[in-house]
């Protein structure tokens, strides 16, 4: 029998909530300082404004969608009988708005600002609650169907899939269809670097993000009897893991050294309650070590103009956290066990599948109907925002 909620869960999950609210501040330093100076205002009110949508969209449809439940009784009934349910629906908000804020630094200095909301509340209200459903609230019968087929369940403890992957994946889309900034391919081959604008801003949001995410993380427990100390030191490992070989492999540059750690936070989202800390600190490792290649490649190489390289850092490393669980967490290399690889790929493969369909469907609507690029005259000007416009001269130089 479940046990029933005490005050103190309610307190605990709320203090997960904040935690979390004040990670999105991170999300809005991390873009702050890694964009153009032309473009701060913008990335500062986007990511707020992006929230407050998010808010009204998972609070009218995606909440319900992803878990039955809806808040249209009288205040008392809420007050009285559903107040843990109120702050579990705040604590899963603060997930849900992630979604647009990982997006939001891919697409960053050239997409418009308006069409961008609407994405926000379709991406909220619909693609994530459903991939949410299923995942963790065993819809249409997919857990139950991998747990008869392979012996376990998809595990995704805080979201590496869930969340990260599938807000990446979502992001790879719609950088897709906006496209390159213009004048970052030359017709010659040749990349002109927008080096970030702040690397104090920039490593501020790193470590707003790294503090918030023990909240991200433990407080997935969402019950205070639950909480593990384990999630807690497999988080911390990961994260230096990631740090370490980021420092490594990216040579020092501080803008890999300031996304390595989250690199390796990502990662471990999904396994952090079922790996020894050394698997943590191994799947930080490997998570750090992607996103700089991959951030290298997918900027030089495959031209993809994904500004924060969302879809390396929570893409990438979200889907191979999603892998990793099913690896680290048995109990051969140390793990709880009760984790099956197999069913970890196919969850994982789900999570890529429905973030591509509906990043693809949400922003390939928006870009025929209303268009999601700003013209050549507002993106030199560098804010798509009318109540604040920031004129500047575009800078070349050659630094990441």
């Amino acid at each position: 029998m479940e046990k029933l909620q005490t005050s103190a869960d309610v307190l605990f999950i709320l203090l997960g909530a904040i935690f979390i609210l004040a990670m999105h501040a991170g999300f809005a330093f991390l873009e702050l300082g890694t964009v153009r100076k032309k473009n701060q205002v913008n990335a500062l009110v986007k990511i707020l404004t992006d929230f407050a949508v998010s808010g009204v969209a998972y609070f009218f449809i995606g909440y319900s969608i992803a878990y039955g439940v809806n808040f249209f009784a009288g205040a008392e009934t809420l007050a009285q009988k559903s107040g843990y349910e109120l702050v579990k629906f705040f604590f899963l908000l603060t997930f849900a708005a992630a979604i647009p804020a990982i997006i939001s630094g891919g697409i960053a200095e050239r997409a418009k600002f308006h069409p961008q909301s609407i994405a926000t509340f379709l991406l909220v209200g619909f693609v994530y609650p459903f991939f949410e459903g299923i995942a963790w609230n065993h819809h249409y019968g997919i857990q139950d169907w991998l747990k008869a087929t392979f012996g376990a369940e998809f595990h995704d403890f805080a979201g590496s899939v869930v969340v990260h992957a599938v807000g990446g994946w979502i992001g790879l889309a719609a950088v897709l269809l906006l496209g390159a900034r213009r004048g970052r391919y030359t017709k010659d081959g040749m990349v002109a670097a927008h080096p970030p604008s702040s690397i104090p801003f920039l490593a501020l949001g790193a470590w707003i993000l790294i503090v918030g995410w023990f909240g991200f993380n433990v407080m997935s427990a969402q019950k205070l009897d639950s909480i593990s100390g384990l999630v807690a030191i497999n988080s911390l490992m990961a994260m230096v893991g990631g740090t370490l070989v980021a420092t490594w492999i990216g040579k020092n540059d501080p803008g890999f050294i300031h996304n390595g750690p989250l690199a390796g936070l990502v990662a471990v989202c999904a396994g952090s309650d079922l790996m020894h800390p050394i698997g943590a600190l191994i799947v930080g490792g490997i998570a750090g070590a992607l996103f700089v290649w991959m951030f290298t490649i997918t900027q030089n190489k495959w031209k993809i103009d994904d500004v924060l390289g969302v879809w390396p850092l929570h893409g990438l490393c979200g889907a191979w956290g999603g892998i990793a669980a099913g690896i680290f967490g048995l109990k051969q290399l140390g793990g709880i066990g009760g984790v099956s690889l197999a069913a970890q790929l196919i969850g994982t493969g789900m999570g890529i599948a429905v973030a591509l369909t509906g990043g693809f469907a949400v922003y390939g609507l928006l870009k025929k109907t209303v268009g999601i690029r700003l013209d050549q005259e507002e993106e030199y000007e560098g804010a798509d925002l009318s109540i604040h416009k920031i004129t500047a001269t575009p800078e070349r130089e050659s630094s990441w």
